[in-house]
């Protein structure tokens, strides 16, 4: 159990904030009482069983209407956008990288990123030199004119979601599962670039229940979250035990 004066300051230095917050989903309550706190330019790992509301409170983060908040406060940036709409919440800076990226057809995938950055101030110009730079740099060279994940595998939907990321320079980013479905060099690549996002100054939450990928983008706080609440908080050491013995083996 962490001292009040620890919990007081890490919320105070935290860019997102999640302040006892109780979701229900089709009337079952999925997350009872979780508080978690991101701070800018770090990349923190929420780990957790399947079914344990990992995806629940990214997607209630992100403002799904799907997702009912019962009780408590999401602040980012210290304003409170716990009943803003999904839009909203993306203006003031929040990303969600989906575990499933849906296809859109009929939407290319450069269009796309063209009409979301000029919606976040981005000039024509500067997305114009900018969007290459990251097809590239997420090697989506290739797709970078194709329909949005339309035909894509699920690599390369999650590099496309990184690639969203890149361009949008959001302050939070939520990462579900960015490593489900993806080969051994395309993690590295996916790491490598969430490790620059962050170093850019976002706060950075990997959603995951396998720690391969932290083992490239260590994780500066690690968040176990289980039966709707956050079972304990550590470092990369949590992970590291977590790996080598399974959730049992780290619970108190």
């Amino acid at each position: 159990m962490k001292k009040w004066t620890e919990t007081v300051t890490f919320f105070a230095m935290a860019i997102l904030e999640i302040r006892d917050l109780y979701v229900s989903v089709g009337g079952t309550q999925i997350l009872k009482g979780v508080d978690l706190a991101l701070e800018e330019g770090k990349v923190h790992a929420l780990m957790g069983p399947n079914g344990s509301g990992k995806s629940t409170l990214a997607f209630a983060v992100a403002g799904h209407p799907a997702y009912r908040i019962e009780r408590g406060k999401i602040l980012l940036s210290g304003v409170d956008i716990t009943h803003l709409p999904p839009n909203e919440r993306a203006k003031k800076g929040l990303f969600l990288a989906f575990q499933y990226p849906p296809e859109v057809e009929g939407v290319r995938l450069r269009e796309f990123m063209r009409i979301a950055c000029d919606g976040q101030g981005t000039g024509f110009c500067e997305f114009k030199d900018a969007y290459p730079q990251a097809a590239k740099r997420l090697a989506m060279e290739e797709l970078a004119d194709r329909e949005l994940n339309v035909g894509f595998s699920g690599g390369e939907k999650k590099r496309s979601e990184l690639l969203q990321a890149w361009l949008l320079k959001p302050k939070v980013a939520l990462l579900d599962e960015p490593d489900s479905g993806v080969d051994v060099d395309a993690v590295r690549l996916i790491a490598d670039a969430i490790r620059e996002l962050a170093e850019s100054g976002a706060a950075v939450l990997i959603i995951t229940h396998y720690p391969r990928i932290l083992e490239h983008v260590p994780p500066a706080r690690v968040f176990v979250l289980e039966e709707g609440r956050i079972s304990q908080e550590g470092g990369p050491e949590l992970a590291q035990a977590i790996e080598a013995g399974g959730f049992k083996a780290v619970r108190r």
